[in-house]
């Protein structure tokens, strides 16, 4: 099968040894080699590659423009190829190479679409670079400023717009793009599951329903910078004792109001063994069933830790089209429903007002976000047969 021979030649880009994880942020020279993958991969296809304002690669089998002419969207599948810091193998990679494979089962078997069909790469999805999350598809639907984007850092200094124009994308232009967006008539978008729904009824495949509202706050705790030898406790205004009350809070906060919230990130300052900290920024992640109770797990924060909690990037819960959701579940057989923790591409797509869909393919760890990150190949390939059902049906 197409995907087993795609997938054995991506597998090694940007996997690090030393922790059996994955390192692939956006914009840098691991992402240009997946860039250039996809690329190669669609040119063998006959597929046109094109690159939107924000950088998202597309993949087009027949004229999308000319479509629309004579009034048919087409219909794209794809997911990303970036990863969170030594991330899985298949959060987002997966569903590339289904959507690859997809069109070669359908070429195969002589489908000839009425719609074009596009297979997507969305860029920077995970924010693990630049600290906003599903960046690419964001840009294009307006949703993140473009100067703002352009200005945000890494942890070295360097801008995205730096980061861009060093893998030679234009950032002049970066922004909404309708022109791109008016092609898209329906995203469907193959995803490792990245829990244990799938695992527990004993199925391959499910289709999504919402997207848990969630988001990213930076709150800031100020100490004194003192000699950690010499300065008396009674003295010291050490913040690392207030992150701890953030850690310990966002648990229990989260508990009572029925969420999910995690530190996962710390800068610390000046960083020094025997310093103690002049101001710690920790990262919290809160995503619930419902926006009154993630936004009472991050006031609940800030009050035990004493700090401001400043919003960074917020997603509303998503509703994936209900009706096209619906249609998948009949087409696969009755495939279960299940709701997400998860932020994708597709939710920023379906809040823009698209119509999309999600597949999940069962993850027998129900672990994402780690090397322990797994999908049997058989699963893989049951997720492929899925797609292509799905995609052929669609672009009748």
């Amino acid at each position: 099968m197409t995907f087993d021979g795609m997938w054995s030649a991506i597998e090694p880009i940007g996997h690090e040894a030393s922790t059996g994880g994955y390192r692939r942020y956006a914009w840098s020279r691991v992402d240009a080699s997946l860039r250039e993958w996809f690329a190669a991969e669609a040119t063998a296809r006959g597929l046109d590659v094109v690159t939107d304002r924000a950088g998202n690669q597309w993949a087009w089998w027949g004229d999308p423009d000319a479509s629309l002419a004579a009034g048919r969207s087409g219909v794209v599948i794809g997911s990303h190829l970036d990863s969170v810091p030594d991330g899985g193998a298949y959060d987002g990679p997966l569903g590339v190479v289904s959507a690859l494979a997809v069109v070669d089962a359908l070429r195969a078997k002589g489908f000839k679409p009425s719609r074009p069909i596009g297979v997507v790469n969305f860029v920077d999805e995970e924010g693990a670079r630049f600290g906003i999350a599903c960046a690419g598809s964001r840009l294009i639907t307006g949703r993140l400023d473009a100067d703002k984007a352009r200005g945000l850092r890494d942890t070295a200094g360097v801008t995205m717009a730096e980061a861009m124009t060093a893998a030679g994308h234009d950032t002049a232009d970066v922004g909404p793009d309708a022109e791109t967006l008016r092609r898209v008539g329906t995203f469907v978008e193959l995803h490792i599951e990245q829990g244990r729904g799938l695992v527990d009824l004993g199925r391959p495949v499910a289709v999504a329903s919402v997207s848990w509202p969630h988001g990213r706050w930076r709150i800031e705790l100020d100490g004194e910078a003192k000699h950690a030898g010499t300065t008396r406790l009674e003295d010291r205004k050490d913040p690392m004792l207030a992150l701890a009350a953030t850690v310990r809070g966002a648990g229990a906060a989260a508990s009572v109001h029925g969420c999910v919230a995690t530190v996962g990130k710390v800068r610390v300052e000046p960083n020094g063994v025997n310093a103690i900290p002049s101001r710690v920024t920790a990262w919290l992640d809160a995503r619930g069933p419902g926006e009154a109770g993630v936004r009472a797990v991050v006031e609940s924060v800030g009050r035990e830790s004493g700090g401001v909690a400043v919003e960074e990037s917020w997603t509303p819960e998503t509703a994936f089209d209900p009706s096209l959701a619906q249609r998948l579940c009949g087409l696969l057989g009755d495939a279960p429903i299940l709701a997400t923790g998860a932020g994708h591409d597709a939710g920023v797509l379906a809040a823009a007002g698209l119509s999309t869909a999600m597949l999940f393919v069962r993850n027998p760890t129900g672990i994402s976000h780690s090397p322990l990150e797994f999908a049997e190949r058989e699963d893989c390939h049951r997720g492929v047969e899925a797609l292509t059902l799905v995609t052929e049906e669609l672009s009748r």
